[in-house]
């Protein structure tokens, strides 16, 4: 499929002001938001808490969370939080954010869109069938 890149923005929930707009690759085997400590500073993130971080590699190490941002991407937002790697190291987009704002990969044209099912807006499946019959 080969790499791709979409352009987002991340702001400071709590602090809107501090917003940065940046290229991130796309990566569905990542979980989450990772972003360079330089961009968290800058974001003025506060840590929140602690996680093991396992790599492609199969290396682990532990690494902050810091939180919490609202990212905007293909015309949608959700709020997230962020793991830090060091300085300038590359912005990675992760599936809990495609999950959550229902952005799918569209390996053709390299790009993210949001899912055709729910062009509109996100789509939330719950599979427990809480309806009473």
């Amino acid at each position: 499929m080969g790499k791709i890149t979409e352009k987002i923005k991340v702001k400071n929930l709590f602090e809107p002001e501090k917003t940065v707009e940046l290229e991130a690759v796309i990566d569905t085997g990542a979980t989450m938001l990772v972003l360079p400590e330089n961009i968290v500073k800058e974001l003025g993130l506060k840590k929140m808490r602690e996680v093991v971080v396992r790599y492609a590699n199969n290396k682990t190490e532990i690494k902050s969370v810091y939180g919490v941002v609202t990212v905007e991407i293909c015309g949608r937002a959700g709020e997230f939080d962020v793991l830090a790697e060091p300085p300038d190291s590359q912005p990675l987009l992760g599936q809990i954010i495609l999950e959550q704002l229902d952005l799918i990969v569209d390996p053709v044209a390299r790009k993210v869109i949001p899912n055709p099912r729910s062009p509109e807006m996100p789509m939330v499946e719950i599979l427990l069938n809480t309806l009473k019959n």
